[in-house]
């Protein structure tokens, strides 16, 4: 939601109130219209008529009611009915509205005659205005009114919640400006628990901005202090390994030294990767897959000394991929670690493709909850293996998320598994 979604629903609901509203009272003018045009003048014209009938038994001579808004004609049992306007002829007894002569008529017969009283149309619609559209349109008004007055009441009390909400809608998440959330620096109107809640951002963001310059000295710090020592291990199997002395078996150890100080390298340079913002590129260069899966090969084979296991590459092509290397020999690495893991006997093939690599053994495999759970971090299938966090493939996975990369798993229980990283 934006920074100003609230004041927009807060306006636009009452908006909707005051339409509903102003419908409801249309529909109430109508029938009050009609309400006093029919009941409010047809009671009248009988009142008219019951007095004119008191008045009749007094005096037989007593004309019938001639005002501004009211005409009204007697005629005698026994006479003609010719004195009588022509629509007035054929009406029966009862009220009438005549539309084509804008006229209203009540029709009352009795032995000594019948009395026709004529109300204007008009006038009955003026007495329609006055006495019930104009009340509406002023009730209407005074409703309006007060919406207004509710919603800028309103809008006065959401403003501070809507400026905290764009106050933190423009905070960078790595570098969060927390200075306009400041007490010294929030306007006048941020007052009661929106200035708490502002004050209260404005801590959780210092400790953000901290916790993240904290991680970042850490991953700097730990990447010259872990350095130091490899370069260290490096140069002095690089000596040994020069000396016309050290004996084969020795020069094998060193060997195995050095590539694990080459894995330990990666390593680091992967979580630094990791631990870094998105937006930091890392060093990449073009490389040769097939050489990267060929090294971790040779690992994986000393991982599997002593075991009814054989270790297989099959370079099938020889793709170039940019990227930093050292990111795809941890990827290589942990698939290959987890396949000499989890088998105890059969093959592990290791195949290069234009777009993928896959590492397929004959191990336990995993079922369909295994699967499943495989990339949560610390997940392992068979927790009676002595090796392993069960972080690896949640670090394959992390890593192949962050350089467009995508690892699969597909596995049967007892028959083996075949993870693939596709990079294109």
């Amino acid at each position: 939601m934006s920074a100003q979604g609230l004041s927009r629903k807060i306006r636009y609901a009452f908006i909707l109130q005051a339409v509903m509203f102003s419908l409801a009272i249309v529909f109430g003018v109508y029938l009050i219209s009609a309400v006093v045009k029919q009941s409010l003048v047809g009671a009248l014209l009988h009142e008219e008529a019951a007095h004119f009938w008191e008045l009749h038994a007094a005096s037989e001579t007593q004309p019938p009611p001639n005002t501004l808004t009211l005409r009204g004609y007697f005629v005698q049992s026994g006479r003609s009915n010719l004195m009588l306007p022509e629509d007035l002829r054929d009406l029966a007894p009862g009220f009438h509205e005549l539309k084509d002569d804008d006229m209203l008529v009540l029709v009352e017969q009795k032995p000594v005659g019948s009395l026709y009283l004529v109300f204007l149309r008009s006038t009955a619609e003026k007495l329609a205005f006055w006495f019930g559209t104009l009340p509406i349109l002023l009730i209407l008004a005074a409703i309006y009114f007060v919406s207004w007055l509710t919603y800028r009441a309103s809008k006065r009390l959401v403003s501070p919640v809507s400026w905290l909400a764009e106050q933190v809608a423009r905070w960078d998440p790595q570098h969060p400006d927390v200075a306009a959330l400041a007490p010294e620096s929030l306007p006048a109107d941020v007052q009661g628990e929106a200035r708490q809640l502002a004050v209260a951002l404005h801590r959780l963001a210092q400790r953000v901005a901290t916790q993240v310059q904290r991680e970042r000295n850490f991953t700097r710090d730990a990447s010259h202090e872990l350095r130091t020592p490899l370069t260290v291990i490096r140069v002095a199997s690089d000596v040994a390994l020069a000396d016309a002395e050290t004996s084969p078996r020795a020069a094998r150890s060193l060997q195995r030294i050095q590539r694990a100080g080459r894995d330990m390298e990666a390593v680091i340079d992967a979580f630094l990767i990791l631990a870094r913002e998105a937006e930091v590129s890392p060093q990449s260069e073009e490389f040769d897959v097939a050489s990267v899966v060929e090294d971790q090969a040779e690992n994986g084979r000393a991982l599997l000394m002593g075991k009814p296991v054989e270790l297989f590459v099959h370079a099938n092509v020889q793709p170039k991929l940019f990227a930093p290397p050292r990111v795809m020999s941890v990827v290589v690495s942990n698939l290959i670690r987890n396949a000499c893991s989890y088998t105890d006997s059969g093959r592990i093939d290791v195949s290069t493709f234009i777009d993928r690599i896959e590492v397929r053994d004959t191990g336990i495999g995993m079922d369909e909850e295994a699967l499943r759970r495989a990339f949560e971090p610390f997940y392992r299938a068979d927790e009676s293996r002595p090796h392993g966090t069960g972080l690896g493939l949640s670090i394959v996975s992390r890593l192949c998320e962050r350089f467009g990369w995508k690892v699969e798993l597909a596995s049967e229980l007892g028959k083996g598994t075949t993870a693939t990283i596709r990079f294109r």
